[in-house]
């Protein structure tokens, strides 16, 4: 046995100290964290698509994950793992039943919001600055959907983990170099990828940039390494009762208070009642039609590939700026799907005519709690992305595949998922 002389002058065992790293796993508040960094999308010579850029490296990242599966929270614990390893100064917020299921995987703090009825707490659009989503679409609309009281959504980072995956972008083997890419956009020359130095313009190198990115380890990722955003469109749903005035819900984001934004679309439906439901459509503040149908649908351009086009409507690319009316199984034949400019209102009344008192009423797949009663309406804007003085602030900022500065088809993975996964337009007796 070792030994060790104490102060004294006696003998005394010698016994290893260890750590104690319960400390380290606990679960803390969101409100520890500093407040949200704010990127700037800026546009490119090469694609449509814009490039993100850090002011100083993004340090609160939620992290949201399929529900269910092992697999995938096994991946999310490896992604944080390496995430803290190698970028130190980033800090983890997770939603409180992952927090609670996972936080003895890591040997690091972890945080999560405080629960509902804390009438404290703050915003989570106010401390995330990136978002990486692992699973399927339904994950991206979640995640979304946590923000959709705000105009101001974070970069989403999406692993394809889930059973379709058109919205995802990245393989999850791919998450150390996805990370990077996201991470460096807008270090300047020898710390990461300068967005714009690939178009020809010298990149801002700030005391603030260089101290930011200088303490990664790794090389350089190069002039052409930054990620590319797609800003996808987003509805602005209200509620509004039969005298105009705005009505709220409970606190539930399909209920909230105000108006909320929508990534899919916003579905009025007549639900369990047996009976087709009569709705008044307005478009442009003109009266269109009176639809007898099961419901409405209102979709983005990234909703059409979802119930939309499962009730016949068109598939538009999400570079295009529109709406998308669908009628689901209406009782006249020639009611078809209309396309419209993204900045004409559509408002969507339940007639008098209708023979249940309400329909119900659905944000990307969430019921609101209350539906809409004879003489209310669902008033439906598409959201602005870009604001008077030039600056991209709204929409969904998804992190495509590709870089900045590389001359490349931005279709190519939104085709892809047209062919590989949707098997558009598929010859019949052909294996798949």
């Amino acid at each position: 046995m070792r030994t060790l002389r104490g102060a004294q002058g006696f003998i005394v065992p010698w016994r290893r100290q260890f750590s104690a790293s319960r400390a380290r796993r606990k679960i803390k508040d969101i409100r520890d964290l500093p407040d949200r960094i704010w990127p700037k999308y800026q546009e490119t010579r090469n694609n449509e698509l814009l490039a993100l850029q850090w002011p100083s490296p993004p340090r609160n990242i939620l992290l949201v994950k399929k529900e269910g599966d092992d697999t995938v929270t096994d991946s999310l614990i490896e992604l944080a793992k390496h995430v803290h390893s190698t970028y130190p100064s980033v800090a983890f917020i997770l939603e409180p039943q992952v927090a609670s299921r996972i936080h003895n995987a890591l040997s690091f703090p972890i945080y999560t919001t405080p629960s509902a009825s804390d009438s404290s707490r703050p915003n989570v659009h106010e401390k995330v600055d990136m978002t990486a989503t692992l699973g399927g679409d339904g994950t991206i609309l979640h995640a979304s959907a946590l923000f959709a009281t705000t105009p101001h959504v974070p970069p989403i980072l999406s692993f394809g983990m889930g059973t379709l995956g058109f919205l995802g972008e990245w393989k999850f083997k791919e998450f150390k170099r996805a990370f990077r890419e996201v991470y460096m956009s807008g270090a300047g020359a020898g710390y990461g990828s300068s967005l714009l130095e690939a178009e020809g313009e010298k990149p801002d190198l700030s005391v603030s940039q260089v101290t930011g990115w200088s303490t990664i380890r790794g090389k350089s990722m190069g002039p052409s390494r930054g990620a590319r955003i797609l800003l996808r469109n987003r509805l602005k749903v209200g509620i509004f009762s039969a005298d105009g005035e705005h009505i709220g819900g409970d606190d539930r984001t399909a209920s909230a208070k105000g108006d909320v934004f929508a990534m899919n679309e916003v579905i009025i439906h007549r639900g369990k009642d047996p009976h087709l439901a009569i709705v008044e459509v307005f478009v442009g503040g003109r009266f269109l039609t009176e639809a007898v149908a099961d419901g409405m649908i209102i979709s983005t351009p990234t909703g059409s590939t979802a119930y939309s086009l499962s009730s016949g409507g068109s598939i538009i690319h999400p570079l295009v700026s529109s709406l998308l009316l669908t009628p689901i199984c209406p009782r006249s034949l020639s009611f078809r799907p209309l396309v419209l400019p993204a900045n004409t209102p559509i408002t969507l009344r339940l007639s008098k005519k209708n023979r249940s008192k309400e329909v119900e009423v659905s944000i990307d797949g969430v019921r609101r709690s209350h539906g809409v009663g004879v003489g209310m309406e669902v008033r439906v804007y598409g959201e602005e992305i870009r604001s008077p003085d030039g600056l991209w602030k709204g929409g969904v900022p998804c992190v495509t595949r590709g870089n900045v500065g590389v001359e490349a088809n931005s279709d190519d993975g939104w085709v892809g998922g047209l062919n590989g996964l949707l098997k558009f337009n598929y010859p019949f007796g052909e294996e798949t």
